[in-house]
C-alpha cells in the first residue's frame, strides 16, 4: 500500500469548502495552494463538481453524489502555542479521505497509513529525529505556559488521568465505554487504589472556553491532587504512567517513555504501544514507536506555513522558537477576550 496522495493531489481541481469559519479560511488556502476554492456556508447545498471539504465530523450536505470525493480537515498533533479555542493560528492540520484520526468506528487515512505500509528505513530514522527534536523544545500540543508542577516526595506510583471535553467529537466517536471524566478517573482509583492519582482537566475548560463535563467538581474527591495551570510537558516529565480516554496527552506520554492505558480507541491505541481496555481487532500490526511518529507527525499532517505547506522540521523548529518568544509572556487583553469568547458561545 502507497500512502494517501498528499494534499489532495489526485482531486478534482475546484474544491468546495463547507461550513468552515471565516477566520480559517486564509490556512485553509495555505494548506492547498493553487487550488480553485469555493467557501460556502454551513446551510448550503451540495457542490455539482469538484471535491468537497467538511472541518471535523460534520455531515455531508443532503444530495452529494455518491462518486464525489470528499474530505474531512482536523487540528494536527502540534498545533500552537494556544488554545485553539481563542482561534490561534494552526501551524498544523489534517486533511483525511477516509474518516478522522478519532473516529474508531471506521479507518482513517492514518490507520491504513499504519496499518497497511511498510515504513522504509529512512523514515523510521527521519522519525526518531523529528521525536527527539519533539522532546528536546518540550513541545506539546498547544504548548501553554504556566508554573512548574513538582512530583509529590516519596516513592509512591503517580498517575496522571489528563481530563477532556466531554462534548468533544473524539469521545463521541472514539470512545464506545467510558465518556466522562469522572467516570475515567473513577475507573483508574478503582484500578489504582495505592497511586498518586493527579488530574489536570482539560485547558478549554480550565480557560471556560468549554464546559466543564458531568460531574466534574468532583475530581478532587477522587484523585489526590486537581492540577490547572502547570504545563503538560512538565507533569509529562514527573509521572510513572498515563490513564486516558482518547486524549493526545496519551501520544504525547509515549513520546516520552511512559506507560499509557487507553480506555477508549485513540488513533494511538491497538498497535502494542499500549494498554488497551477496548481493543481494535482492524489493527494487527504492532509497530515501533517510531514507526507511529512517522505516520502521526510526517505523513499525516499538513505543516501550514506563511504561503504554503513545509516539512515537519520547519515547523518544528517554528513551534519551538514561537513557544519561546512566548515564555514568560502575558497576552495584552486575554482575560478580555477570553470574556467575549465565553459569552459568544455561552459558557459562563
Amino acid at each position: 500500500m502507497n500512502p494517501p496522495p498528499a494534499l489532495l493531489s489526485d482531486w478534482p481541481d475546484i474544491v468546495t469548502v463547507h461550513g468552515f469559519p471565516r477566520w480559517k479560511w486564509r490556512y485553509v488556502r495555505r494548506c492547498l495552494p493553487g487550488r480553485r476554492l469555493k467557501f460556502v456556508g454551513a446551510d448550503a447545498g451540495a457542490p455539482e463538481a469538484g471535491g468537497l471539504l467538511l472541518w471535523g465530523m460534520a455531515p455531508v450536505p443532503a444530495g452529494t453524489r455518491a462518486n464525489l470525493p470528499v474530505a474531512r480537515m482536523e487540528d494536527g498533533f502540534l498545533r500552537s502555542v494556544g488554545l485553539g479555542a481563542e482561534l490561534t493560528r494552526p501551524l498544523s492540520w489534517v486533511i483525511d479521505r477516509r474518516g478522522l484520526y478519532y473516529d474508531s468506528s471506521r479507518p482513517s487515512d492514518l490507520e491504513e497509513l499504519l496499518e497497511g505500509w511498510a515504513m522504509p528505513e529512512a523514515l523510521r530514522e527521519r522519525a526518531a529525529a523529528l521525536r527527539q527534536g519533539v522532546l528536546r523544545a518540550g513541545l506539546t500540543k498547544y504548548n501553554l505556559a504556566g508554573p512548574q508542577w513538582q512530583r509529590p516526595a516519596g516513592t509512591r506510583e503517580v498517575v496522571l488521568v489528563p481530563g477532556q471535553v466531554e462534548s468533544d467529537a473524539s469521545l463521541a466517536f472514539g470512545a464506545p465505554g467510558l465518556r466522562s471524566n469522572i467516570g475515567l478517573l473513577q475507573a483508574v482509583r478503582a484500578a489504582k487504589p495505592d497511586a498518586y492519582l493527579v488530574y489536570k482537566p482539560h485547558p478549554d475548560v480550565v480557560a471556560r472556553l468549554r464546559r466543564a463535563g458531568i460531574a466534574e467538581s468532583r475530581a478532587a474527591e477522587i484523585a489526590d491532587e486537581v492540577m490547572t495551570d502547570s504545563p503538560m510537558q512538565n507533569v509529562l516529565e514527573s509521572v510513572d504512567e498515563v490513564h486516558v480516554m482518547t486524549s493526545l496527552a496519551g501520544f504525547e506520554a509515549l513520546l516520552r517513555g511512559l506507560k499509557v492505558v487507553c480506555h477508549g480507541q485513540p488513533f494511538y491505541a491497538g498497535w502494542g504501544l499500549t494498554e488497551d481496555k477496548l481493543p481494535i481487532p482492524r489493527r494487527t500490526r504492532r509497530l515501533s514507536l517510531d514507526e507511529l511518529v512517522a505516520g502521526a507527525l510526517i505523513l499525516y499532517p499538513v505543516y501550514i506555513g506563511a504561503t504554503s505547506p513545509i516539512e515537519p522540521e520547519d515547523a518544528l523548529a517554528e513551534l519551538a522558537s514561537w513557544k519561546s518568544r512566548e515564555a514568560g509572556t502575558k497576552r495584552p487583553f486575554q482575560e478580555l477576550y477570553r470574556a467575549l469568547l465565553r459569552l459568544f458561545i455561552g459558557v459562563r
